[in-house]
């Protein structure tokens, strides 16, 4: 998948919001109501590397993949940075991707999540 398709499919999730933060953290976040559910780094060496939160049982599984590690600081939640988000499989990111959303859109309050889910929040 194309790096504007993945910015593109992460901001078209009901509520999702896309804040870039500068130095020193240089990240895009995308996040649903204050629940982030997916980041890009944004400054070199690590340009363009995506994360998102996994299963636990996917985690092993894609840590032990090529082109993917434990996220930085957020791999003991269970979270895995893509290094390469072109050469990773795109219906496998997809899932991966509705997973991390799902689980920050359950994080919500019931009442923000029912006004993110009926367009009313961010």
């Amino acid at each position: 998948m194309k790096l504007a398709a993945l910015k593109k499919l992460c901001a078209s999730y009901a509520g999702a919001r896309e804040r870039l933060h500068d130095a020193p953290s240089n990240i895009l976040v995308y996040s649903v109501g204050e629940k982030t559910f997916a980041y890009f780094k944004t400054s070199e060496p690590e340009r363009w590397r995506f994360s998102i939160r996994v299963m636990p049982g996917r985690f092993l599984e894609l840590t032990d993949t090529q082109g993917v590690k434990p996220a930085r600081y957020m791999g003991r939640f269970h979270w895995v940075t893509i290094v390469s988000v072109e050469q990773f499989p795109e219906e496998y990111l997809r899932e991966l991707l509705e997973y991390s959303y799902q689980k920050a859109l359950s994080g919500l309050t019931k009442k923000k999540r029912e006004e993110v889910l009926m367009g009313g929040g961010d």
